[in-house]
């Protein structure tokens, strides 16, 4: 967020991982995304590697803003961050910068605000854009939805919606009228 509140994607951690011991990797998915997780040429980390070095960045920005929990923002929230949880529990992961329930779902908050809870639709409905070639990457999914999730926040600002005014009498008047209502 900057000084005058707007809130902006900061930077892309991004790693391409190996899937761990006993992942249950479907040709179907495969075939739709279009990445071959066993691809020696994809340079990927292990999970291990991965998670680390996120949290490791996250914990960075924590002591940056004054915070001690981070929470996961994401289009199936709820999927996600059982996800990255499920990756902390698997590796013995004790840092852990999360929140451990909280979490924002662009597609709930899409729905509210845009009318749709598909990534793609929802972008275009905010002028963010969306090039259908380059979803389903990890890497462009996350950009776009962090960017839609500013989006969303910057616009609800705008409209009155945050800060919360304060809705505290500030005169007699103002107190007598309120108590009318």
């Amino acid at each position: 967020m900057d000084d005058d509140g707007v809130l902006q994607r900061d930077k892309t951690i991004h790693f391409h991982v190996e899937p761990f011991e006993g992942a249950n990797i479907e040709q179907a998915a495969i075939d739709f995304n279009g990445i071959d997780p066993f691809n020696p040429l994809r340079g990927a980390v292990s999970e291990s590697e991965a998670i680390k070095e996120i949290c490791k960045e996250i914990r960075k920005g924590q002591k940056a803003a004054g915070c001690n929990r981070s929470v996961i923002v994401a289009h199936n929230a709820a999927f996600d961050h059982g996800f990255v949880m499920a990756a902390i529990e698997r590796i013995n992961y004790k840092r852990i910068p999360f929140h451990p329930f909280v979490t924002f779902d662009t597609a709930s908050f899409a729905a509210l605000s845009l009318g749709h809870t598909v990534l793609a639709e929802a972008c275009k409905r905010a002028g963010l854009g969306f090039d259908n070639k380059e979803a389903h990457s990890a890497k462009y999914d996350t950009e776009k939805t962090a960017d839609l999730f500013c989006y969303m926040v910057n616009r609800w600002k705008e409209l009155g919606g945050w800060p919360i005014p304060d809705v505290t009498p500030q005169s007699p008047e103002l107190e007598q009228e309120l108590n009318q209502e």
